[in-house]
């Protein structure tokens, strides 16, 4: 990375289309307000004059002046390319977790393989702390690099047998009998943990019918967790009785 260019014109008050006597008198009247002698024992002073000093050389100086302005001009350009050039540097993957590592944290090994890197590998381990929502993004500097550059990953749910995701709310299906879904009554369901939670389950229950057990989801962005949303299924039942109809 290059260095800084001062610039002169800002440290003399003056636009760059002054003139030579303008640089002449500015110079004059700021050294004098800023000279040591006049504010002792001022380190800002001493610096400052140094500054002036500097500068007066260089714009004074017609030559000295005509290649300074254009490695100014030069350098008010430098930048912008350099952000373009280091949005170029950042890479966005995707990685899909297991529902359980959203809740208890897990470890990861990123690997980078990019031909513009002379180390070829770059190899950066991520932390995925517990209580992390899903989407979450995590932003990696790329230090193997030296022109900077992040490695962004978003940590997304991967699919499960017994659970749908929606955002932070998981759902599952809970089979009940013919006199279950009349009757009403408690039925048992299996959590995210492992752990097994009680399911009220009203009279005349609808097929398909969403019961929320909040707190059993996911976890959110601004904390907490999402419901667990579980949904009826039993079949109808159907009985074959022979006789006459009358």
């Amino acid at each position: 990375m290059q260095p800084a260019i001062s610039n002169h014109y800002a440290t003399l008050g003056l636009d760059r289309r002054c003139s030579d006597a303008q640089i002449r008198a500015a110079y004059r009247i700021l050294a004098k307000q800023h000279h040591p002698d006049v504010n002792a024992s001022s380190l800002s002073a001493v610096k400052h004059t140094q500054e002036l000093n500097a500068a007066y050389e260089i714009l004074s100086d017609p030559s000295r002046r005509e290649i300074y302005d254009a490695e100014l001009k030069a350098a008010e350009y430098r930048p912008a390319k350099t952000r373009r050039e280091k949005s170029q540097l950042n890479l966005a993957q995707d990685v899909n977790l297991r529902l359980e590592d959203f809740l208890r944290g897990t470890t990861l090994e990123v690997r980078v393989k990019d031909p513009g890197n002379a180390n070829a590998l770059e190899i950066y381990p991520l932390e995925i702390p517990p209580q992390t929502a899903p989407g979450t993004r995590f932003k990696i500097p790329r230090a193997a690099i030296s022109n900077g550059g992040f490695v962004i990953v978003r940590v997304k749910a991967q699919a499960d047998f017994r659970f749908k995701v929606r955002g932070s709310d998981l759902r599952c299906d809970l089979k009940i009998t013919n006199q279950r879904a009349m009757r009403g009554g408690v039925e048992s369901v299996r959590g995210l943990t492992g752990n097994y939670l009680r399911v009220t389950i009203p009279r005349n229950v609808e097929r398909g019918e969403i019961l929320r057990v909040p707190g059993e989801g996911l976890p959110k962005t601004r904390g907490g967790r999402g419901d667990l949303l579980v949904r009826i299924v039993y079949r109808p039942e159907i009985r074959i009785v022979r006789g006459k109809m009358k």
